[in-house]
C-alpha cells in the first residue's frame, strides 16, 4: 500500500472511530439504559480542562519513528514461483467484521497453497451485528488481490459450471460431504493435508466453514508465513470509491478551508506563508455496547447500568463470560477494562495533545452515545466526522454499509501520523500489524497501568500525567518480537520482514 504522508507542522488532527446514539441513552431490543454524563474521574479531568488551555502540544509527538533495522520483506523463500497443477477448487465462508474477515481472506490464501488448490474469492457472512451483506468485491480490488498473487496460488472469481451447487445455502439445508466444518482453531498445515486433501480428492472441491482463525502462527514453513504478510500487506486493497473517499477525508483534515477549520490552519502555515499539511492521530474508540457488557467492568453508570449491562450479557452470552467472576477492582489490576471515551481523553492530554486537536469521528457505535462522550468533547472540542467533512452526494456509496464504513476508517487510519487505540480487538490488532511493517507510530495504551491510575482517586495531575508518560514510553511504536501463538498480523517481526543490511 502506497500512502501519503504531509506536513512538517506541530499541529495535530485527531481520528477516533465512533459513531453516536441519541443523547443520555443506548438504545437496545432489550431495554434502555441511562448513562451518566459528568465525568467519572472529576479530579483529574478538571486539572486537564486547565493543563488544555495552558499547554502547547509536544513537538515529539508528531516525530517520525527512527529506522529500527527491519524492512518489508514478503518474497517467497520458495524455490519455485510457479503454480503447480491444482488439486481442486477451496471456498471459505467469512464471519465476522472487517478485520476478523480481512485475516480470514489472508488464511484462505495460505491454506489453498498448502493444499495446492484453486481458491474461490471468499464468502463474506452477512454479519449479525453490522447486518452488511457486502461482498468480496464490493470492499476489495479484486483484480489487484489476484494480480498479485499470480505467481502464488490459482484463483477464480466464481466455481465452473459444474460445481455451482456449492453454495451457501446448500451448506446450510443439509450436512454435505464437501463441507469440512470441524477445523480446530489454529489448525496446523498436516491437519489440512490429513483431512481436507482427502476430500478434494475425492470431489474436487472442499468448502471450510466455519473458517475463522483456522490456521496456526506456529510451526509454519516460512514461505506460507511470508504469503500470508503479502495477503494482507500487499494484495488486500481497497476498492476505489473507499481509497477516494479515504483521501478526500484525509485531504480535508490536514487542509480544511471551511470556517471551522480557519483558526487551525494559522497553525499550519509555515515561515513562507506556504500553506503546509496538518498532522493528526487516528484513535480508535472501542467502547461499543458488546464491549461494554463483556468486559464485566463498572464504567461509573451506577446501579441501572450495572444492572442493564448484567442483563444484556446473560441474555447474548448466556453466562459464559469468564470476566464476571471477578471484582472490577481485579478486572482494572489486570488491564482487561476498555477505556472509557473519557479516559482516552485523560491519557491523551497526558501524553501533550491540547484543545487545538482537531478529532474525526469515524463509525464505531459509542455505548452511551453523546453524553458518554461528552467528557472527551470537552477536552477536544474540535471534532469532526465523515457527515462533516463530505457531502451526503460524496459518501452516497457506503451510506448503510458497515463494512465500507470500516473500510474508510481503516484507509484513514493507515495514513494518520499516529494511530491509539482505546482496547484491544481486530481493529486494534490489524492496525498495529500494518503499521509496524510499515513502521509507523503507533501509540497502545497500557490497560494496565492505567487502571490502576484510575482506580486511585487521590492522584493529582502531575502525578497522573508523570506515570502516564514514563508507561507510555516504549508503547509509542517500539517493535515487538512475535512470540509463540501470537498472530502474525498483530506481530509480524520477524516472520514478514527482514533486517536491513
Amino acid at each position: 500500500m502506497m500512502l501519503r504522508h504531509g506536513g512538517l507542522s506541530l499541529c495535530g488532527v485527531l481520528v477516533i472511530t465512533t459513531l453516536f446514539v441519541p443523547l443520555g441513552y443506548a438504545s437496545t431490543s432489550f431495554m434502555l439504559e441511562p448513562i451518566i454524563s459528568k465525568p467519572r474521574h472529576s479530579r483529574l479531568f478538571k486539572s486537564a480542562l486547565r493543563q488544555e488551555n495552558l499547554s502547547k502540544q509536544q513537538s515529539d509527538l508528531w516525530t517520525p519513528l527512527v529506522n529500527q533495522g527491519w524492512k518489508p520483506c514478503i518474497a517467497s523463500t520458495s524455490t519455485s514461483s510457479s503454480v503447480s497443477d491444482s488439486s481442486g477448487y477451496i471456498q471459505v465462508f467469512l464471519d465476522g467484521g472487517l478485520n476478523q474477515q480481512r485475516m480470514g481472506i489472508c488464511d484462505a490464501v495460505a491454506v489453498a497453497k498448502i493444499l495446492n488448490a484453486t481458491l474461490v474469492i471468499p464468502y463474506l457472512e452477512v454479519n449479525p451485528v453490522w447486518k452488511d451483506a457486502s461482498y468480496f468485491e464490493d470492499i476489495f480490488d479484486v483484480d489487484h488481490f489476484m494480480n498479485v498473487l499470480k505467481d502464488d496460488i490459482s484463483i477464480v472469481r466464481e466455481l465452473p459450471d459444474e460445481y455451482t451447487w456449492s453454495t451457501r445455502e446448500y451448506y446450510a439445508s443439509a450436512i454435505r460431504s464437501t463441507r469440512v466444518k470441524n477445523a480446530p482453531l489454529h489448525a496446523s498445515a498436516n491437519w489440512y493435508r490429513e483431512h481436507v486433501s482427502p476430500v478434494l480428492e475425492s470431489y474436487g472441491i472442499a468448502a471450510i466453514s466455519p473458517f475463522s482463525h483456522r490456521l496456526a502462527f506456529n510451526n509454519m514453513p516460512a514461505d506460507i508465513q511470508r504469503l500470508r504478510c503479502k495477503v494482507n500487506f500487499e494484495a488486500l486493497t481497497f476498492v476505489s470509491h473507499v481509497r477516494n473517499l479515504g483521501d478526500l477525508l484525509v485531504n480535508r483534515l490536514r487542509f480544511s478551508d471551511d470556517a471551522a477549520g480557519t483558526e487551525y490552519l494559522k497553525q499550519v502555515v509555515d515561515t513562507q506563508g506556504i500553506k503546509s499539511a496538518g498532522k493528526f492521530v487516528a484513535l480508535h474508540l472501542r467502547f461499543d455496547k458488546d464491549m461494554a457488557a463483556h468486559s464485566a467492568c463498572d464504567f461509573g453508570g451506577g446501579k441501572a447500568e450495572k444492572k442493564a449491562l448484567a442483563r444484556y450479557r446473560k441474555a447474548i452470552w448466556q453466562g459464559r463470560v469468564m470476566n464476571s467472576r471477578f471484582t472490577d477492582e481485579e478486572l482494572r489490576n489486570q488491564g482487561r477494562c476498555p477505556l472509557t471515551p473519557e479516559e482516552i481523553g485523560l491519557l491523551l492530554t497526558a501524553l501533550g495533545f491540547d484543545n487545538s486537536t482537531r478529532l474525526y469521528l469515524a463509525s464505531h457505535k459509542v455505548y452511551g452515545g453523546e453524553a458518554r462522550i461528552s467528557a472527551l468533547r470537552k477536552l477536544f472540542p474540535q471534532i469532526e466526522d465523515k457527515k462533516s467533512l463530505a457531502s451526503a452526494v460524496e459518501r452516497a456509496q457506503i451510506n448503510g454499509k458497515a463494512s465500507l464504513s470500516a473500510a474508510v476508517d481503516y484507509y484513514v487510519s493507515m495514513h494518520s501520523d499516529i494511530f491509539v487505540s482505546a482496547s484491544p480487538g481486530n481493529m486494534h490488532n490489524a492496525m498495529v500489524g500494518h503499521r509496524t511493517y510499515l513502521n509507523l507510530k503507533t501509540i497502545r495504551p497500557n490497560m494496565a497501568l492505567l487502571g490502576q491510575l484510575f482506580m486511585n482517586k487521590s492522584m493529582n495531575w502531575s502525578d497522573f500525567q508523570a506515570a502516564v508518560v514514563e508507561g507510555q514510553r516504549n508503547r509509542l511504536g517500539k517493535i515487538k518480537i512475535r512470540k509463540a501463538k501470537q498472530s502474525i498480523y498483530t506481530y509480524p517481526v520477524p516472520d514478514c520482514v527482514c533486517q536491513q543490511d
